[in-house]
């Protein structure tokens, strides 16, 4: 009897723990489900307690996103991205530090998951989790045109720095790329303030009506060079300029913009000129078609560039200039200091194109240019290019002249006693009047008499072109470095009537290895 006894009671007290097991059980599932209901709604609230919050400079978490969590819109767990952050290549959500990590964390996970106690989620940083990611050289900020290394190293927006995270030495030190790129850059003076200009300017003569010529011109300028260096621009009128011009130019150009009036006694007929003899010439040339020959103005703009642009009261206060008109081009990027190549090289004229000139309209200049040298023999250089301009030591001339709508030169060497003394001379014969002597024969003559031939430079690099004529750098190394725009095919230099292959002869220097593909 006690065997069956005892059996049942064994079952009844299983039976009364299975029941209590059971009820523990079923209370623990409801409880479960509570706190799940219980997670979203302050999830709810935590996004809405995140977006309200004043943002702090503390460094991002970034989580990975999983593809299957069901998330809050961008805009309801976070404040507008940083400029840091925008510029990440690899989207995550990134949020503040101030958001627990655990909620982090929960809000991956899908819902139908169970939720585990906070405390047991410790916080593991994600694979793209990092303090600050270098960016590739190519990425890094350039150099500011003319800007100097250390200002191409600073970022145009500084972090807050005590929140910062800490850089290591490989992230806090530019890369060598981006180094050498900010050191090749040139320094100008707005910049850095350290890069000393030469004492130079541009000198344009011009008129109102030039204005939106010139102001290509300037662009053109500009863009290819000045915008590295601010040199000033110096623009003369044998009338006032208005108001337009002056501002419409002035916006154009990087340096200071300099306005000045010709006086009277630089833009007319001298004293001892012959006006009907003046008057007949011009129309015998008109009847001949030879260009400009019945131009008034343009005889007495020859005349001023010859003798007086280097005396006014505004270019007085320079030392070099580089003389610009309306209309020119410059096919290539100019990556030096012109103005500080000349002055370091001791050069004190330069040219791009060099031409022969009309013979009618100086039939009798070069008995002029020899009166002067048998009168002033002292002011003959020695090792001049006297063997450029003439075929036969001297005695006729080959009208080889530099194109002089392009120079850039030394005005202290137009002020001299030596040209000055070869100026007065050619304009008491009248010759700008009687014929139609130009300024760019009269300064060619000059600089290649009364200058040794190592102090005239041709600017083989500089890609330049006036109407009708381009001057292209030769080789096509060059033009690719320089970015020229122009065709080679166009390069006037080494053409027949080019008068640059006698100057490479007469100088003894090496032709480029490309001109014959270009004569």
């Amino acid at each position: 009897m006690r065997s069956p006894t005892l059996r049942m009671l064994r079952l009844i007290i299983i039976a009364g723990i299975t029941i209590f097991l059971v009820t523990k059980l079923a209370q623990s599932s409801i409880h479960v489900v509570s706190n799940a209901v219980g997670y979203h709604e302050s999830s709810d609230t935590s996004a809405s307690q995140l977006e309200s919050a004043p943002s702090i400079p503390e460094p991002v978490a970034k989580v990975e996103e999983q593809p299957q969590t069901e998330e809050k819109p961008a805009e309801e767990q976070h404040e507008e991205p940083s400029v840091e952050e925008k510029n990440d290549d690899q989207p995550a959500q990134e949020i503040s530090q101030e958001t627990p990590a655990e909620e982090v964390k929960e809000e991956s996970k899908p819902e139908n998951q169970p939720q585990e106690s906070s405390e047991e989620q410790p916080h593991e940083q994600s694979s793209e989790e990092k303090p600050s990611e270098e960016k590739p050289a190519e990425e890094s900020s350039p150099a500011p045109e003319g800007g100097s290394q250390e200002q191409a190293e600073q970022p145009s927006e500084q972090p807050n720095q005590e929140s910062a995270p800490e850089q290591s030495s490989e992230e806090q030190q530019p890369t060598e790329q981006a180094q050498q790129e900010s050191s090749a850059a040139p320094v100008t003076t707005a910049e850095a303030g350290a890069y000393q200009r030469a004492n130079a300017t541009f000198v344009t003569l011009a008129r109102n009506q030039d204005v939106w010529s010139m102001i290509r011109s300037i662009r053109h300028v500009e863009d290819r060079f000045n915008h590295q260096f601010h040199y000033d621009w110096v623009f003369l009128n044998d009338d006032d300029f208005d108001d337009d011009f002056k501002e419409t130019v002035s916006a154009l150009v990087s340096g200071t913009a300099k306005f000045g009036k010709i006086p009277k006694e630089n833009w007319g007929f001298p004293d001892w000129i012959d006006k009907e003899r003046a008057a007949k010439t011009r129309q015998e040339m008109a009847q001949k078609k030879i260009i400009y020959g019945d131009s008034v103005s343009y005889r007495h703009m020859c005349r001023f560039e010859s003798g007086f642009f280097f005396r006014q009261e505004l270019t007085l206060q320079y030392k070099y200039y580089w003389r610009v008109e309306p209309e020119i081009q410059l096919h290539c990027d100019i990556d030096y200091d012109v103005f500080k190549f000349m002055e370091e090289k001791e050069y004190d004229y330069g040219f791009t194109l060099s031409l022969y000139e009309y013979a009618e309209t100086i039939p009798t200049l070069w008995d002029s240019v020899r009166k002067f040298m048998k009168e002033h023999p002292e002011h003959l250089a020695k090792d001049n290019l006297i063997d450029w301009l003439s075929d036969d030591e001297g005695f006729s001339y080959n009208r080889c002249h530099f194109w002089s709508n392009f120079e850039i030169g030394n005005m202290d060497f137009w002020r001299s006693q030596a040209y000055m003394d070869f100026f007065n001379s050619l304009d008491q014969d009248g010759g700008f009047f009687y014929e139609r002597w130009g300024d760019a024969p009269v300064h060619s003559i000059a600089a290649s008499l009364l200058l040794p031939k190592n102090k005239v430079h041709y600017f083989q690099d500089i890609g330049y072109w006036h109407v009708p004529f381009t001057n292209c750098p030769t080789n096509r190394e060059d033009r690719l470095r320089l970015k020229c725009s122009c065709n080679p095919r166009d390069n006037f230099s080494w053409k027949g009537y080019s008068c640059t292959p006698k100057f490479f002869d007469v100088q003894h220097m090496t032709r480029p290895s490309q001109w014959r593909e270009q004569s």
